[in-house]
């Protein structure tokens, strides 16, 4: 990666090399004020974050937002809404 690397790139390395994170985790890690914002953006570039709840130990829920693989439904949902063209380069 170069110097000039953003956040948000450094937010998709690490998703990249497995790690879970949380919104608190996110924003205090990368500096990120908005780590919605840094998820939705990846989301954009094509990326599959997803979001799962998660309880902590004091039994409050947090959303953990990991990089996987795009489900064969949501592969077709692209293509039912935007043609199969949407896969070709």
């Amino acid at each position: 990666m170069s110097k000039t690397e953003s956040k948000t790139d450094k937010l998709l390395t690490a998703f990249k090399s497995g790690r879970i994170l949380t919104a608190k985790q996110i924003a205090s890690t990368y500096s990120l004020k908005n780590p919605h914002e840094a998820v939705r953006t990846l989301r954009n570039a094509g990326f599959a974050i997803y979001g799962n709840d998660a309880k902590l130990s004091d039994g409050s829920v947090v959303t953990k937002y990991r990089l996987g693989q795009p489900s064969r439904k949501m592969v077709a949902a692209a293509a039912a809404l935007f043609g199969a063209d949407v896969f070709s380069r």
